[in-house]
């Protein structure tokens, strides 16, 4: 036969194809046991322990199991400014806002003391709707309504001193303890309020 007669083409071709097939097969294995080896070293690896100053640092759950896997805020909650709380008592009439949390987080509740009982009207009014909204989350959250109790808020003429609250439904958890608030009911807006 003559050098590149059609059988000898054929040839070469079969050879470089299986050529190619084995460098792909040897690729393919090559990475599948680089893939189990460090699959089991990673398996195989002791946890690290957090040592006595490192306490603080390392995750709740790895500290106690049973402990629920919960971020907290970063940033410290900032006292109202005395500025801030003499313009609420000035102009609200209310001062101690406060917005907190439920342990199971479904209820966000807001909660203030009434200083001047006719300036702290506008806060109870049953024709005003409240609403929170969550910055960051950009939520916003409305006192609930119960089919025997009606709205989960109180409603009645304001007395000095007394405390006064009213719960926001939080369902699905969209504010979360250290996220800041905007409480809104007609014309009053108290913002930025840190949920504790």
């Amino acid at each position: 036969m003559k050098a590149g007669s059609p059988v000898d083409t054929v040839t070469m071709d079969v050879r470089l194809a299986s050529s190619r097939g084995a460098q792909a097969l040897f690729a393919f294995l090559a990475w599948a046991c680089v893939a189990v080896a460090a699959q089991a070293q990673s398996a195989t690896a002791p946890q690290a322990r957090p040592s006595a100053g490192n306490v603080a640092s390392a995750p709740r759950a790895a500290t106690d199991p049973r402990a629920p896997n919960r971020r907290t805020s970063p940033y410290r909650q900032q006292k109202v400014t005395e500025k801030a709380r003499k313009y609420y008592v000035g102009a609200w009439g209310i001062d101690k806002m406060r917005v907190s949390s439920t342990s199971s987080g479904n209820l966000i509740r807001f909660s203030y003391r009434v200083s001047d009982a006719e300036l702290a009207k506008a806060l109870s009014s049953r024709a005003d709707t409240p609403v929170m909204l969550g910055l960051r989350s950009r939520a916003v959250l409305q006192v609930p309504v119960m089919d025997k109790v009606g709205p989960l808020r109180q409603a009645t003429t304001p007395k000095v001193g007394q405390e006064y609250w009213m719960v926001f439904s939080n369902k699905g958890n969209l504010v979360k303890p250290g996220d800041r608030v905007n409480v809104i009911i007609g014309q009053f807006h108290a913002d930025g309020l840190m949920v504790e």
